[in-house]
């Protein structure tokens, strides 16, 4: 059974959230500030932390921040915040998802079981390490770093093969403007997020059937990109 921690300070949202956690064979725990958060998640090893940034004692980035030191546990943001900019500093912090209130409970089950479903995936050991992605549409050798569509060899630029290396080597994972920026072109182009835009859509037009509607190079818009395999 999925153990969830969820830390929130609304009686009336913590109800909720059981009643439909329970319901799907989850079991659930809670926090409703970030102190008993951080204490519950080490002692009881949550799989999937669910989490509200406004906490009474501190700000959920804290927490987060505490949890990162020792754990990789999935955390998934759940706050009212809707600016690019406090889901981004979220994201940067160690979050692994960020969804806004008010919310679709069929979402953020979704999203949950995505999200348990990576931690529970085994760790890949030197000898079974992923080194060939294959989708319908193309593969990708990240030893020969090739990318080909079919029978073609499809050619892409420096820039390009570095953004799709990071992307699919973090499969279903949201990777925030911010650290594709700061890995691609260094910490001087920080606020450049129109670079991203020219090179995610050449990428797509380069890889996708409907570039236009993207199967595996996502945007999650103002955060970042994901590679859903």
């Amino acid at each position: 059974m999925t153990r969830v921690l969820v830390v929130e300070d609304d009686p009336q949202l913590v109800r909720a959230l059981k009643i439909n956690l329970q319901a799907r064979k989850f079991e659930v725990e809670e926090a409703s500030d970030g102190g008993s958060a951080l204490r519950l998640a080490a002692s009881h090893k949550p799989d999937v932390i669910v989490l509200d940034l406004g906490l009474p004692d501190m700000d959920g980035i804290e927490v987060i921040k505490g949890v990162r030191v020792w754990s990789k546990v999935p955390i998934l943001v759940l706050s009212a915040r809707h600016t690019s900019e406090d889901k981004i500093r979220a994201l940067d912090a160690g979050a692994d998802d960020y969804v806004t209130k008010p919310f679709s409970m069929d979402e953020l089950l979704a999203r949950l079981r995505a999200a348990a479903r990576r931690h529970e995936a085994p760790a890949a050991s030197p000898a079974d390490e992923v080194f060939v992605v294959t989708t319908e549409e193309f593969t990708v050798d990240l030893v020969a770093k090739k990318v080909r569509r079919g029978e073609r060899t499809v050619r892409l630029t420096p820039t390009e093969w570095h953004l799709l290396e990071i992307l699919i080597t973090h499969p279903g994972r949201l990777i925030t403007q911010s650290q594709l920026l700061l890995e691609v072109w260094g910490p001087t182009y920080g606020e450049n997020t129109n670079y991203l835009r020219v090179y995610m859509a050449q990428l797509r037009r380069k890889l996708e059937a409907d570039p236009s509607h993207p199967r595996y190079l996502i945007t999650e818009p103002g955060m970042g990109y994901r590679f859903e395999p």
